[in-house]
C-alpha cells in the first residue's frame, strides 16, 4: 500500500508538471535549501481563492535530500479554496458579521469580499473579489518578500509585507510579517499556519509523529480520535494509515500564553526527516487536521494593530534528518 501510494504522489506530480500552464513562479535556495515559489497573480497566479493569503506560495522545498511540500490534493482549480500548498496562512476574515449580504469585508492577503447571503462565514465559499489591491515582489538568490497593499477596503486600509528568507548556509526558512495599519479603524483578527506537509510523499499513518512541549488535551469527539490517532502525552500518534476519504480533525489545548509553546516537531521515522517549527508569539489557538496525503498542525497567532501601528510576527522551520526507523 505504501508503495503504490508513493508511486500515486509521484504520477500526480508529474501530471502536474505537463498539464499545467507555466505560473508566476521564482526558485530561491541558500546551497541547502532549494525551493519553488508561486507569486500572487490575479489572473495568472497559481493560488486565485479568497481563502488563503495570496503569499508565500511553496510549490516544493527540499532539504538534504528529502522533500516537504508538494501537491497532495486530486482536483486543481486556481480558484478552489485549498488548491495550495506549503506553509501557507489564512487570515480570519474582518467585518464579516457585521456585514449585510451584498456588503464588503476583509480577508487579509486576499482583500475585500462580498457577502453573498446573510448566513454565517465558510471558508469554502468562492466569496466575490471586489477589491485585490495592490501585489509587488521583490526578490533575491535566498529571499523573496511580498508585498500586499489595500486601501478602503471594506473601510480598511493596510501595507502587509512577507518575507520568505533562507538562513545562509543553515536549513533554516523563516517567515517575518509585518502588518501596519494604515486606516482609520483598528485590525483585530487571527492568523494560522496551515503547514501542509507532504513530507517525502510518504502517507499519513504511524511513521509520522508530531510532538508539542506540553501535554495535549482534546475533545473526546474529536474526528478519528482512537481509531485514526491518539494523543500520548505530548504527542499525537496515529494508529493505522489513513485511507482514501478519511480525516482527522481537532482541536487541541495544554499551551501557555508564552511563545516558548510554539514549539512543534513533525517527524517522520521511515524517512528519517524532520521539521522543527517555532515563533516568536505564543499560540491563540491550536487546530489539527491530516487526510491520507499530508499532516497538518495549525497554530493561530493573534494578530492587533490600532491606526497608524504596526504588528509584526516571525515563524521559523528548521529542516533536520535523524536515524531512520529499522524496516519491518
Amino acid at each position: 500500500m505504501k508503495q503504490v501510494f508513493i508511486v500515486l504522489g509521484m504520477l500526480v506530480g508529474m501530471a502536474s508538471a505537463i498539464f499545467l500552464p507555466p505560473f508566476p513562479q521564482t526558485d530561491m535556495s541558500n546551497g541547502v535549501i532549494q525551493a519553488k515559489i508561486y507569486l500572487p497573480d490575479s489572473t495568472q497566479g497559481y493560488y486565485q481563492g479568497v481563502r488563503f493569503d495570496w503569499s508565500g506560495v511553496v510549490a516544493s522545498l527540499t532539504c538534504n535530500g528529502h522533500s516537504y511540500f508538494g501537491q497532495w490534493f486530486e482536483k486543481y482549480d486556481p480558484k478552489l479554496h485549498d488548491a495550495i500548498s506549503g506553509p501557507v496562512e489564512e487570515f480570519t476574515p474582518i467585518g464579516y458579521e457585521e456585514a449585510k449580504p451584498g456588503d464588503d469585508f476583509l480577508k487579509i492577503g486576499v482583500g475585500s469580499l462580498r457577502k453573498s447571503a446573510d448566513s454565517p462565514y465558510r471558508f469554502a465559499t468562492p466569496y466575490p473579489l471586489v477589491n485585490p489591491g495592490n501585489w509587488s515582489v521583490k526578490k533575491k538568490a535566498d529571499e523573496v518578500e511580498f508585498i500586499h497593499e489595500l486601501t478602503d477596503a471594506a473601510g480598511y486600509s493596510y501595507l502587509y509585507r512577507k518575507t520568505l528568507k533562507l538562513l545562509r548556509r543553515k536549513s533554516t526558512l523563516v517567515l517575518e510579517h509585518s502588518l501596519k495599519n494604515t486606516g482609520r479603524k483598528p485590525i483585530e483578527t487571527t492568523v494560522y499556519d496551515h503547514n501542509f506537509y507532504v513530507i517525502d510523499n510518504q502517507p499519513t499513518g504511524p511513521d509520522f509523529s508530531v510532538t508539542f512541549p506540553f501535554n495535549l488535551q482534546t475533545n473526546e469527539k474529536a474526528r478519528g480520535l482512537g481509531t485514526l490517532f491518539e494523543t500520548r502525552n505530548n504527542q499525537v500518534a496515529y494508529l493505522r494509515e489513513l485511507t482514501k476519504g478519511e480525516s482527522t480533525h481537532c482541536y487541541l489545548t495544554g499551551f501557555g500564553d508564552t511563545a516558548k509553546d510554539y514549539d512543534i516537531r513533525i517527524e517522520n521515522r521511515k524517512t528519517g526527516a524532520g521539521v522543527h517549527i517555532t515563533s516568536d508569539q505564543p499560540i491563540a489557538q491550536l487546530a489539527f487536521w491530516s487526510i491520507a496525503t499530508v499532516v497538518c498542525p495549525e497554530p493561530y497567532v493573534r494578530i492587533k494593530a490600532e491606526p497608524g501601528k504596526e504588528f509584526t510576527w516571525k515563524i521559523t522551520y528548521d529542516y533536520y534528518t535523524f536515524p531512520q526507523a529499522a524496516s519491518k
